[in-house]
Formats: structure tokens, sequence, C-alpha cells
């Protein structure tokens, strides 16, 4: 046990999270070969078996599940002792991780970079880009530091800052454009396009209709805003997007776009991390960069 390394240990929980030693390579920007010594040097060092190997897969041994698991509360630890000696010395150098959900990232982290680059030239932005759900576990287990999302989480572990609102926009079919904009109970009877299981958006449109989210509907569901907006261009129904997505999404589609009367769909977004985190002044000073990015 005595040559076991925090570079093992981070080298062992990425090879876990994808499954895959040449994932997990790339991921870690080092050589396959040179990935696979370490976790076999690991291996040796403990005298146990970390993963079953087959020709198609990899997976977790019984201990390996249970080593990995600690293995990742101490790197949690670390990574809090390093956040620790920053935030004692006023240094908000180095290594950012911000997680950001799909329906905001193509539209307004280019000015979130640019706000942040010209502020903190120090501090070097590394953005994960993923679900609601995965955002929230990669927070708890220290693998960011914040994330921009849709509140609220109703996490207790994480603290949770408003940057803004913003409303929903209808977008129907061009030939439609002079129609009045549905209300809820319109909404319901026709077909909606939404993006697919697992996005918040998704759950905030069933939502504002009052459709239950398990409830079946005979429907697409797209991957993307993108995806949503072209389906709509060819006939197929009408979707909802948020308001920071309206010129991209819509500039090369035969589409048109409303605002709802009252009540109007919108969502809160905001700044999460996890309370126990002590950059917390920093992460403050990130929400107001936020802020002016959105403006």
């Amino acid at each position: 046990m005595n040559n076991l390394t925090l570079k093992q240990l981070r080298y062992l929980d990425i090879v876990a999270r994808e499954g895959h030693f040449g994932k997990a390579a790339e991921h870690c920007a080092v050589s396959q070969p040179a990935l696979s010594m370490q976790i076999k040097e690991l291996e040796e060092s403990l005298g146990s078996q970390l993963f079953e190997r087959s020709a198609r897969q990899i997976r977790l041994t019984g201990f390996g599940e249970r080593f990995v698991q600690q293995a990742r509360e101490v790197l949690k630890s670390v990574d809090d002792l390093a956040d620790m000696a920053r935030a004692a010395k006023g240094d908000f150098s180095g290594q950012f991780r911000l997680g950001i959900i799909p329906t905001i990232a193509p539209y307004l982290l280019p000015d979130i970079i640019k706000e942040l680059s010209a502020a903190r030239p120090e501090v070097e932005v590394h953005v994960r880009e993923t679900q609601t759900q995965k955002l929230i576990e990669e927070l708890l287990s220290g693998r960011l530091d914040a994330a921009i999302l849709a509140l609220p989480v109703s996490e207790p572990a994480l603290e949770e800052v408003k940057l803004f609102e913003e409303e929903f926009v209808l977008v129907r079919s061009f030939a439609d454009k002079d129609k009045p904009a549905p209300n809820q109970d319109t909404l319901r009877e026709m077909k909606l396009l939404l993006l697919e299981e697992g996005h918040c958006f998704r759950d905030q449109a069933l939502s504002f209709c009052s459709i239950p989210t398990g409830r079946p509907r005979e429907t697409l569901d797209g991957s993307s805003l993108s995806t949503l907006v072209q389906m709509v261009s060819a006939g197929m129904g009408v979707t909802f997007i948020p308001e920071m997505a309206v010129d991209i999404e819509t500039r090369s589609a035969d589409v048109s776009t409303q605002r709802f009367d009252h009540p109007k769909p919108r969502r809160t977004i905001g700044l999460v991390w996890r309370k126990t985190n002590p950059l917390a002044d920093q992460f403050m000073e990130i929400a107001d960069l936020v802020k002016r990015a959105a403006l």
C-alpha cells in the first residue's frame, strides 16, 4: 500500500466512470498503455483486482466497487484542501470546473467565458455540459466546482444563487404566425414537441401545460432545441424554447415565434455549488460575471 498515489486514484475514478480504458485515457490526456500500467500497479499494490476485463468491456469487481467509492472520498477531500488553501490566500487562479445544462450552454457560454477571461485571466475554465441530474451528482462528488442550471435543485448540500429569469417562447409553423397564442388548455390538445427524458426544460414545459411527466405522449422528442425547431419547421408540431435561444435557433428555420399571455411560462437560472466549498466569495463574483454576460 505504500506505493498508492493520487494519480492512480484519479485514473481509477475516470476508468470506473467511463467503463473503457481508451476513453479514460483520452479524458486524462495520456496514452492507454500508460493509464493501464498505472491501474495494474495499483492492483498489485492492493493485492486485489479492481476490474473484470473482457474483450469488449470492463467492470468493477465487488472489491473494486467498494474501493472506488472510498477513493472518490479521498479525491474530494484533497480537492477541498486545495480550495481551502486558495481561499485562505485569496487566490482564485488555476482550474475552475464549471457545469452547465445544454439549454443554456450554446447561447450564454461564449459571453460567460469572455467575461471571465477579462475579469480573471488567471483562471483556467473547464466546462462540462450535461443534464441537471448529472451536474448535481458531479457537484456533490467534488468533480465540479459550480454549475449553471435551472432552479430550484432542492439539494440540501448545495448553495443556490439566482442569476436571472427568462420566459419560454412558443415556436410554431410560419403559416400559423397570425393565430392567437394558445393558452394552457389549448396547448394540451396540440402536438407538443419536447426534449427527450432527462432534460429539466422538458419537465418545465410539461408542468406549464399541466401534463404529468409520466403520461404517455404520441409524439416525437428531440435531443436538442435545434432539432425541435427543425421538427416544427417540417410541420410536425409546436415547441417551447427559452428566450435566449430564439435568435440562434430560428434564424434558418421556417417558423414563427409567439410570447404567451398570462400566465407566462418561465424559468429561473442560477449558480450552484457545495455549501462546504470555501470559495463561496469567489463563486459570488462568478455569479455577478454571469449576470453581466446575460444582459
